[in-house]
């Protein structure tokens, strides 16, 4: 298949988000000649803000959610942006009844 212009394959991964699988589909040629067609016409950023418009369309979803009172939204956002005020999770493994899975005993080889 003949390269199409840099405008059409521009469009393609503006269109696809930066998807570059999404992006080969409806160009008809394997991922691996689009990537190829990327670093050619240097066009890598475009694939980082077609990536970067889809992260913030979802950022967008997700204070919808919260702003209807959507807990699972809520918790999520804490536990990924919050870490730094205490909303984090933490598992402690221990044994029955709280007590040690093991011991580890450090000898000096040399006493």
């Amino acid at each position: 298949m003949k390269k199409p212009s840099k405008d059409i394959i521009e469009q393609a991964i503006v269109k696809a988000y930066g998807n570059i699988s999404l992006a080969s589909k409806s160009l008809d040629v394997e991922p691996k000649t689009l990537r190829k067609w990327v670093q050619e016409e240097d066009l890598q950023e475009c694939v980082i803000e077609g990536r970067n418009s889809r992260l913030d369309f979802a950022e967008s979803m997700l204070d919808k959610a919260m702003a209807n009172e959507n807990m699972t939204a809520v918790i999520f956002f804490l536990k990924t942006q919050g870490k730094d005020r205490g909303y984090i999770e933490r598992q402690e493994i221990t044994g029955k009844d709280g007590q040690k899975i093991f011991e580890v005993n450090i000898v000096d080889a040399d006493h």
